[in-house]
Order: structure tokens, then sequence, then C-alpha cells
């Protein structure tokens, strides 16, 4: 049955990136949509479930807390690094995007995709009605997964290759991460310590990268009012799921 319900997540995946890829004449839109739902992933859902997952403290701070810093620090770092090693070899630091940042992030969201398989899998070990709940939650902002992971790797200069190469790949993560439930679960501490650092490194692509470019040329309303209209239905996702 766990199987069964990520092939939706599957289907939902590739609705999600057929869409983005389809919306090229509104680039600003996409990515105000898309800032707005990656803005909304992480502090409606990942966020809360990490603290949950992973309750240590270290030096008074949750565990949780001090990976989702450490992971928008790295989400920097990596970028920061990559884009002087482009500099040292001519390019223009300031004017290009490395694509390897691209893939990076969307290879993230394909393990966070592949997490969300274990999820509906170790729900559905609890009982029908939580594998229910837990199914119609990530397959809901499975959309959301499939459109941003088309966005972010295309945004970064990939090929559209690459990007539908990634976005199957995202789609078929979760029905890999069911399945494996049927051979072992994963530690609840070290889920909610994956889901800070990850949660962190969006948060970094979202606030440092994709709503500033969706800004850029089109500083308007609209733009605006998207990035507003996926916090908002990540929310209502979280809600019903609840």
């Amino acid at each position: 049955m766990a199987v069964f319900v990520a092939l939706g997540a599957f289907l939902m995946t590739l609705a999600g990136g057929w869409t983005a890829q389809r919306v090229t004449d509104r680039r600003h839109l996409v990515l105000g949509l898309a800032g707005g739902l990656m803005l909304g992933v992480v502090g409606l859902d990942l966020l809360p479930e990490a603290l949950e997952a992973a309750g240590d403290e270290v030096f008074g701070v949750p565990e949780a807390l001090l990976l989702f810093v450490a992971g928008f620090l790295l989400a920097h770092l990596v970028e920061r690094l990559l884009a002087a090693r482009r500099a040292a070899h001519g390019a223009d630091e300031h004017g290009q995007r490395s694509p390897q940042v691209g893939l990076t992030a969307a290879a993230a969201m394909v393990g966070h995709s592949a997490m969300d398989g274990v999820a509906i899998g170790a729900a559905f070990q609890v009982g029908g009605g939580m594998g229910a709940a837990v199914a119609m939650a990530v397959i809901a902002h499975d959309f959301a997964d499939g459109f941003n992971t088309y966005t972010l790797t295309s945004l970064y200069g990939n090929a559209r290759r690459r990007a539908i190469a990634m976005l199957v790949a995202d789609a078929l993560a979760p029905v890999v991460g069911a399945a494996s439930t049927l051979l072992f679960t994963i530690p609840e501490g070290a889920l909610g310590a994956y889901l800070g650092l990850f949660g962190g490194v969006l948060l970094y692509l979202a606030a440092a990268e994709i709503l500033p470019e969706a800004h850029h040329e089109h500083p308007a309303r609209s733009t605006l009012l998207c990035t507003v209209a996926g916090a908002a239905f990540i929310w209502l996702v979280v809600g019903i799921a609840e």
C-alpha cells in the first residue's frame, strides 16, 4: 500500500515540474511562486518536524536549529567556492551562476523526496489512518517539490535535459523511499537532524537566490503575490494533513 501511494507522489512531482517548464514566458512569476513554496516548506513543514524529531539541545539550543543554521551556511559556502572557482577560470563571478549549485540543490531535493517516501512507509507501519494522513500531505507538497526541482536546476544554467533528468529522479525518489521501509527504518533523531540541515539549505536558496532573481527584472506586485500564494499553499497542505 505504501509503494502504491508513493506512485501518487511520483505523478504529482512530475506535474509540478511540467508546470514549471510550461510557464517560462512568466519566469518571474514562476520564481516568485517557487520562493514562496520553499519558504513555506521550510518554516511550516521541515522545521517543526525537525524540532519534534531531534529534541536534544546543545548549549541550550535545539540540535535541529543548529543544523538549520549549519545548512544555511553550508549552502552559502558551497556557492561562494564554486563562484570563486568559475572566476578563477575567467567567468564573471556576479554575472553567472554555477550549474553545479543547481545540480547539488536538486540532488538535495531528490534526497528529501526519498525521505518523504520513507515517511509514508513508516506511517503505514504504524497504522492505516496515520499512513493516509502522511500520504495526503506528501502527495500534496510533492507538486511543490517537482516545481522547485525543475526551477532550481534550470535557474543555474543547466540544460533542459538535465533539469528533466533531475525532475524524473525526484519523482522516482518517493517510490524508492517507500519500498526501502520494507528493509529498514531511519532513527527519529537522525531524521530530525537531516530535516534541520536540509531546511537551512532550502532557506538560503529561496532568500539569497530565487526571490532576488524573481524581483530583479520584474519587481511587480504580481510576483510578490505569487510568493505569498506559494507560502499559503504549503500552510493549507500542512493544515489539511494535521
